[in-house]
């Protein structure tokens, strides 16, 4: 039997090797070769899966893995301050989606209660796709990614009650006594999580530290436990695991449980993905595709319009409320297993499960596209000259007036050295930066600043780069540099622009895009330039005299030299 069972996962480990592949050479998203990884392997083709089970079980690890890893990198002190605009986004998007859900389903023969469910499961987006392009592209913790994902945790609670609710439609109704009883064990545990983030883990986290094995086994124990916990108490494990990185969150071996739990992470989503692809059949997918199509198209479209306009109504820049919106463009893990209860209990016809799945992969890979391209969508987007979309952007603290000759971008990574310098030149300097720590710390000592994305064109433009003499960017995001330096060379092409790269081929790209100085950390860092800049002023002449020392510098120690 575990002869059997090992071969099953080694042939569609293998077929996946070879669908990845084939999708890395044509430039594909690989979530996508996953997917069809997964199609392939299952009963409509090549039926290589017999232990569902078994890839059931390793899908649940996936999720619960990647839900610890991002609540062990979430802000919670941000979490708060978004509250607002998660609830706004969450709420509106429940009513709408399964208002219009409803009515589409209902054009087509379904009952009310088929309707209503069906609506209900276009309402839910995807934590493990959402979570998965983010911290891939370095994007979770930027303000449209900390919104998603407020929105979608929100939307896993609301989950978690729907199922209840569905649970109980075979057994004649969810009583009262029941959701008073689940709401206070959803307290119980918080309350119990924040005792122990307080009071317990960090001294548990200081012994285990003495040694990183421990420290690992530790580390899944406490993630898994967690999410079991709040399985039992009625809640999901992408709740409980989620609450539990939370609760880990300010340890500061953080980033060592982090890496050391990725590798693990990945593989078991991938077989996630693997197990949603097998479970779609050709007759399934003939039979429900006209409906599936016109209910992805109505996700892929109403949703991003309603979670911009929502955000735009509220005050965010355009650009944040585009790719938050563009983030949620999918349904859910949530409606297919939503849609499974549903007619187990008599809910539902069963063709109907195949319609949402289908629906599921449909979005699944349409906002995995639409997520990897963004940027060249909000270019496109940014000609539309909505009003709906334009409201005067309020979501940014303690602004001020324009015209500051020095701008630092990012505060970590040596940013302290920067704000020391300029302050010692007695010249006015504005810093931007999203990290609500830092901003906290910039009330504190009074300095001005911007609270936002750095890749946030409205933002930079509102920092007025376009006048400023010296731009310091201490972040280490090479594309984010990339970006920076394009842009003031395109708008302002008489500024010093100084940047951070961790290797010698970033630091070359920068400098050929037009960067005025590159810091690399084994060369001279921010305290050193910092000295620079306050011997030499805002001289552009002066740096290019140390440009050329560094690009011969660079020159000397490169593989071809």
């Amino acid at each position: 039997m575990e002869s059997h069972v090992f071969s099953e996962l080694s042939l569609v480990i293998i077929v996946t090797a070879a669908v990845s592949l084939f999708m890395r050479l044509i430039r594909q998203p690989l979530i996508l070769g996953y997917i069809l990884a997964g199609l392939l392997a299952g009963p409509a083709f090549l039926g290589l899966i017999h232990s569902e089970e078994l890839f059931k079980v390793f899908s649940s690890l996936g999720i619960t893995l990647l839900l610890f890893i991002i609540g062990l990198g979430m802000n919670v002190a941000e979490l708060k301050k978004l509250g607002k605009p998660v609830f706004a986004v969450a709420l509106t998007t429940l009513a709408t989606m399964t208002m219009v859900g409803f009515s589409i389903t209902s054009l087509f023969g379904f009952s009310k209660t088929e309707a209503l469910i069906t609506g209900l499961a276009l309402f839910f987006s995807s934590t493990i796709i959402i979570v998965k392009i983010l911290t891939d592209k370095k994007e979770q913790n930027r303000l449209h990614g900390q919104i998603a994902i407020g929105v979608i945790l929100l939307d896993d609670i609301i989950a978690t009650f729907a199922l209840l609710f569905v649970a109980a439609g075979g057994n004649g109704g969810l009583q009262i006594n029941e959701i008073v009883l689940l709401i206070g064990k959803g307290i119980l545990l918080l309350g119990l999580l924040y005792f122990c983030s307080t009071k317990i883990l960090p001294k548990v986290t200081r012994h285990m530290a003495e040694s990183q094995e421990m420290l690992f086994l530790f580390a899944i124990s406490w993630g898994f436990g967690i999410a079991t916990l709040f399985e039992v108490a009625g809640f999901s494990l992408e709740v409980g695991a989620l609450f539990s990185g939370v609760a880990l969150a300010t340890s500061p071996y953080v980033a060592e449980i982090a890496s050391r739990l990725r590798p693990l992470r990945d593989f078991f989503v991938v077989i996630f993905f693997i197990f949603l692809g097998q479970s779609l059949t050709v007759s399934n997918i003939g039979s429900s595709i006209l409906l599936a199509i016109i209910l992805s198209l109505t996700v892929i479209i109403m949703k991003p319009f309603i979670v911009t306009t929502i955000l735009g109504l509220l005050g965010y820049t355009k650009r944040v409320s585009f790719k938050a919106g563009i983030n949620l463009s999918q349904i859910s893990e949530f409606s297919v297993v939503l849609m499974v209860l549903a007619i187990s209990n008599g809910l539902v016809r069963a063709d109907i499960g195949a319609v949402v799945t289908l629906v599921a992969i449909i979005t699944f890979a349409s906002s995995t596209y639409l997520m990897h391209y963004d940027e060249k969508l909000y270019e496109m987007f940014d000609r539309v000259k909505f009003k709906m979309f334009e409201k005067e952007v309020v979501y940014r603290e303690n602004r001020k007036a324009s015209g500051y000759p020095m701008v630092l971008l990012g505060y970590h990574h040596g940013g302290h050295e920067f704000v020391k310098t300029f302050r010692q030149m007695h010249k006015r300097f504005l810093v931007v930066d999203y990290d609500p720590d830092v901003i906290e710390l910039m009330e504190q000592q009074k300095i001005d600043y911007l609270y936002g994305d750095v890749t946030d064109r409205e933002l930079l433009d509102e920092a007025n780069i376009e006048k400023a003499k010296l731009i310091v960017s201490t972040i280490s995001e090479h594309s984010t540099n990339v970006f920076l330096v394009n842009l003031v060379e395109s708008v302002n092409p008489g500024a010093v622009i100084v940047c951070h790269a961790d290797n010698l081929e970033e630091a070359t790209e920068l400098y050929d895009l037009g960067a005025s100085y590159v810091m690399i950390p084994h060369y001279i860092g921010s305290e050193k330039i910092g000295s620079f800049i306050k011997r030499n002023g805002l001289n552009k002449t002066e740096f290019k005299r140390i440009r050329e020392k560094h690009l011969s510098h660079l020159e000397s120690h490169s593989p071809k030299g």
